[in-house]
């Protein structure tokens, strides 16, 4: 059952037992002092039972709220060492690409270099030669 439907239950029990204490003083054959007595008595009784019953209550309350709190602090926790995790997983990668890159870079500098030095070797091979 779930926490408000056993509230109702128990508030009907409670009720119940009330109203049938209340009737069955009403139709109790005493005499008219007694009978204030003994409703004073129950009426007490009733008091101190809603009472405790409310103390209850207050008690189970805070431990559900100290309990969502830990939970949620918990999981707030939790994904703020995944959001690091990731945050450094990322960087790593970032590093990673950035010193491919300049590597693929230099590779490249160096194969035009090497690229643009045949060609002159070449064009010079086959130029005519000027002789004076």
């Amino acid at each position: 059952m779930s926490d408000n439907a056993t509230r109702n239950l128990l508030l009907g029990f409670l009720t119940g037992a009330t109203v049938g204490g209340l009737m069955a003083l009403l139709y109790a054959p005493k005499p008219g002092k007694e009978l204030r007595g003994d409703i004073r008595k129950k009426s007490g009784e009733i008091t101190e039972d809603v009472e405790e019953y409310l103390l209850e209550a207050q008690e189970k309350a805070k431990i559900l709220i100290n309990e969502g709190k830990d939970k949620s602090g918990a999981l707030i926790n939790d994904a703020k060492r995944r959001a690091d995790t990731l945050l450094k997983d990322a960087e790593t990668i970032f590093g990673e690409a950035k010193l491919r890159v300049s590597g693929e870079g230099d590779r490249l500098k160096t194969a035009l270099k090497a690229g643009v030095n045949t060609y002159k070797d070449e064009r010079d091979k086959d130029a005519p030669t000027t002789e004076a």
